[in-house]
């Protein structure tokens, strides 16, 4: 089966964040965020057909946004993705929709940028579709900069981009938008939902954003000054912040669970030692073992304060010990259960590495008992 061309980009440990394109754009419009985000998601940008590097017959003629959804699920299941963030600009904003009333357990969040849950009736579209039909897109790609960016901006790749599109695929992308009317299933939408508006914007103006978060259930909307169309290559800034801060909920979740666990003076400590160099294995952190699996509500946190103590005297982490005693006693056991913990280790971990444990525990607890009431 062919897939969609796309560029993956991150750790591929992190959670997937996948980035729709806009019509006559290809995955370099996300060439100025795509990297910072990559920091703290696999990040995964995708051409649409007859775009970049996507085969042309992935579509045809009457294609609908529901088709070009069906290849981003094609894609992420290639890549043993099965839930994502997603983020679109556009017509990918479109299929962000689609997957969020159609395919909601796929999808952890959602990011709509200058588009709309409609593109202002079906018969501008289907006028371009003929009209590329039967002339070719060279002449669409002369106003491109008109369309996209606010006077005196370009970005020359992107232009070319859209002069580089087949014709026959970018004309079913425009079947896609004609017959495009989501409206009357927003408030379906359940999953975390950012809408962000270029101020500047002819093609898919503020009012159509503000459409969508009034109808989408605690939908949140953001407006960029000096934004038009293509808003994360004209303003990527802007356009960073508002993703980050919509999509860094697992890292800002497991950050809240890791002072409750080991204290505000530990990670404090921690984060004063950050560095460049660390930065990425600190983040993994709070993202992954705090914010995904001592978050989970399977086990209770006194049950993982067991097991990681376990853990830790099994390979003999003492250092690591000691924090973790202090955490379980935050957790809510007591001294007496932390000493039942280790003496079972002695039986499946060793005595000598049960008696090094004891030892950490002893002075932490120790310490415990002598701190001021």
């Amino acid at each position: 089966m062919k897939l969609l061309d796309h560029r993956a980009e991150g750790p591929a440990s992190a959670p997937p964040l996948l980035l729709g394109p806009s019509l006559g754009t290809s995955h370099a419009l996300w060439d100025e965020v795509a990297p910072e985000l990559s920091i703290a998601h696999r990040v995964v940008r995708w051409d649409l057909p007859g775009h970049g590097g996507s085969a042309a017959d992935l579509i045809g003629t009457g294609a609908t946004v529901g088709d070009l959804a069906g290849l981003v699920l094609a894609l992420a299941d290639s890549l043993g993705v099965e839930r994502f963030a997603y983020a679109g600009v556009s017509l990918g904003g479109a299929v962000g929709l689609h997957l969020a009333v159609h395919h909601p357990q796929r999808l952890s969040s959602l990011a709509v940028i200058c588009s709309s849950a409609h593109f202002n009736g079906a018969k501008p579209w289907e006028e371009r579709a003929a009209l590329v039909r039967r002339e070719g897109l060279a002449g669409l790609a002369e106003n491109a900069d008109a369309r996209w960016f606010t006077a005196g901006f370009t970005v020359p790749e992107l232009v070319q981009d859209h002069r580089d599109a087949d014709p026959d695929a970018y004309a079913a992308c425009c079947d896609a938008l004609a017959a495009f009317d989501l409206r009357d299933r927003l408030p379906e939408i359940t999953v975390p939902t950012l809408l962000v508006a270029g101020r500047e914007d002819p093609a898919t103006p503020p009012a159509h954003l503000r459409e969508i978060a009034d109808a989408v259930p605690g939908a949140t909307l953001v407006e960029i000054p000096g934004a038009s169309h293509l808003a994360p290559a004209q303003c990527p800034e802007a356009v960073l912040t508002a993703l980050r801060a919509h999509f860094g909920e697992p890292a800002r979740r497991g950050m809240a669970v890791r002072r409750e666990v080991l204290g505000d003076a530990h990670v404090d400590r921690a984060q004063a030692r950050q560095t460049p160099f660390t930065a990425r294995f600190q983040d993994f952190i709070s993202r992954y073992a705090w914010g995904e699996i001592w978050t989970d509500p399977t086990l209770s946190r006194r049950e993982r304060s067991m097991i990681t103590l376990t853990a830790l005297v099994a390979h003999g982490h003492y250092d690591e010990l000691a924090m973790h005693v202090r955490a379980a006693r935050r957790n809510g056991l007591t001294p007496e259960e932390i000493g039942a913990v280790l003496l079972q280790t002695a039986v499946y971990c060793g005595v000598p590495a049960a008696n090094s444990a004891f030892a950490a525990a002893q002075r932490v607890l120790a310490e415990e008992d002598g701190a001021p009431g």
